[in-house]
């Protein structure tokens, strides 16, 4: 019988921060703007949690059954690589929580949305969870030829901010979209990190992640790409919209964002697995400093 550890490491509880951060990214705008709900706050949330935890017990089975997390693999061991959970076991869950997720998305969508607006965002929630799982399953997972990166910034954050800001405000302005490719460059960067990590044993087992293609070199370069437009987009949001020095509140996380691109431009890709964890904190603090500025002094 699996234990209940090797299902909270099979959770991955350190990429949460990230998924909450684009959701409540989006519920943080909305509530500068005046135009928060409670109820979408959490149930973004909650759907955002289960479509994240369903992302990574599926990406474990598909890089378990390919072959691709094995002895030669970088990081965490994960529970099906070493025998603590079985393939009909992770098989299960994957059903049980995408299940969740659709449970909890339509509800969602019962609250804060009506008509046609229903069965639109049924269909994205649909694509979110056929996205969540294949990944890696199935015999073309887009993450082993190199579009999880496209997809992870469409995700989380044109879908994850925009998406949640529209169900509180039922409209979407252009602006928006700053915070929200902001948040899409920010967890394409925890990615990045994940398969410049990974970069060998992808490379041997058949992954053409983005990294694998470029390379490591580029890879550090497109990092920084990453990274410093995350920056400028929400500088540039902020000069917009800000009315109030609080709303500036966010810089207090770019030294650390910075700090830890420099660290990662220096590292060999073996040593780069505590900075998914640093990255994804680091977005998390970037978000309640919004929220605080927000609770401080609304945008409008």
């Amino acid at each position: 019988m699996s234990s209940l550890k090797a299902w909270i490491g099979s959770f991955r509880l350190r990429t949460l921060p990230l998924a909450l951060s684009c959701t409540g990214m989006g519920s943080i705008l909305a509530a500068g703007f005046r135009l928060f709900n409670l109820k979408v706050f959490v149930l973004t949330s909650l759907t955002a949690i289960f479509l994240q935890v369903l992302s990574n017990l599926a990406n474990d089975y598909g890089d378990a059954v390919k072959g691709t997390d094995n002895a030669d693999r970088v990081g965490p061991q994960r529970a099906l690589q070493s025998g603590d959970i079985s393939l009909k076991a992770m098989r299960n869950a994957i059903i049980i929580c995408a299940l969740l997720a659709l449970v909890s998305g339509c509800w969602l969508l019962f609250t804060a949305t009506e008509g046609s607006q229903f069965i639109w965002f049924l269909i994205l929630g649909l694509v979110c969870i056929a996205g969540a799982i294949m990944y890696t399953v199935g015999k073309m997972p887009y993450g082993y030829s190199g579009f999880g990166d496209i997809a992870v910034f469409l995700f989380f954050g044109l879908t994850g901010v925009g998406g949640t800001f529209y169900l509180h405000a039922h409209s979407l302005p252009a602006g928006v979209l700053l915070p929200a490719c902001a948040l899409g460059f920010l967890s394409a960067g925890v990615l990045n990190i994940n398969n410049m990590r990974d970069i060998k044993n992808d490379g041997a087992s058949g992954k053409k992640t983005i990294v694998v293609r470029m390379g490591l070199a580029k890879a550090k370069r497109y990092h920084s790409f990453l990274i410093i437009g995350a920056i400028l987009f929400m500088v540039l949001f902020t000069y917009m919209h800000a009315d109030s020095p609080w709303h500036w509140l966010f810089l207090v996380a770019v030294p650390l964002l910075l700090i830890q691109l420099f660290k990662i431009l220096k590292l060999e890709s073996e040593h780069m697995d505590k900075f998914l964890k640093q990255l994804s904190l680091t977005t998390l603090l970037m978000v309640i400093c919004i929220a605080i500025s927000v609770v401080i002094q609304p945008y409008v």
